[in-house]
């Protein structure tokens, strides 16, 4: 069993998971433009996202800027949002619909959203879980919170951990950088592109490093190796 997320991270480190990724690991982080892939992702493989958000690229229903975005979803109507969404979770366009609405009535604008949102306010949202709340925190707004998923419950039952609270999960995956930040600093020391990374950004490439760690499906006695041998 590994004692904290720390030795994990140090370990999935040595893989070079996330070369050739975006700095944040999700493209376009801090965008308005997560906070739909956050709602769309939902039961729903990110290949498939990204030819939704793709799709709504050519049509102009996106544009890249985060505010004419937000606009542009207040606008929209349900049917032709929904013409862009794969599959049969054609519901997502309503809650996208709604949720635009909601941000530009307690906030005004996207950069007030990001800068003043709380879990709480994102969790009565229809439409958002725990992880999409945790996602559009960490991925859209930049805060210094880690997302937790499947993957991450998956390999850590795999690791001798079986916590099946998702917010207890999500406290140890959390604890075991906090409680080690310097040493996490020492390992990015050495990347010059990665050495201003704030915390949330930590965050934000160790979720990513295990979603592709699991999608990889690395074999996990060579990572518990790595853990117990201390290898990055």
């Amino acid at each position: 069993m590994i004692e904290s997320s720390f030795a994990l991270l140090k370990a999935l480190r040595s893989y070079g998971l996330l070369e050739g990724k975006p700095s944040w690991w999700w493209a376009g982080a801090g965008s308005f433009e997560v906070v739909l892939g956050a709602i769309l992702v939902q039961n729903t493989q990110w290949s498939k996202v990204e030819t939704m958000l793709d799709s709504m690229s050519k049509v102009g229903i996106l544009s890249g800027d985060c505010q004419k975005d937000l606009e542009s979803m207040v606008r929209v109507d349900s049917m032709i949002l929904q013409s862009h969404i794969i599959g049969l979770q054609r519901q997502k366009s309503s809650y996208i619909i709604q949720l635009s609405h909601a941000i530009m009535a307690d906030f005004g604008d996207f950069e007030s959203f990001k800068n003043n949102v709380d879990f709480e306010w994102l969790i009565t949202q229809k439409g958002i879980g725990r992880e999409s709340a945790y996602a559009i925190l960490n991925y859209a707004c930049e805060r210094e919170v880690m997302v937790v998923d499947r993957y991450t419950h998956k390999l850590l039952c795999a690791l001798g951990w079986e916590i099946e609270d998702y917010e207890e999960l999500r406290a140890f995956c959390e604890s075991g950088v906090r409680e080690n930040l310097s040493s996490v600093y020492a390992l990015y020391a050495q990347d010059k592109h990665l050495q201003d990374m704030s915390l949330a950004q930590i965050f934000a490439r160790f979720h990513g490093k295990i979603v592709e760690f699991s999608k990889l499906k690395c074999d996990i006695k060579t990572l518990k190796d790595k853990i117990i041998f201390g290898e990055s």
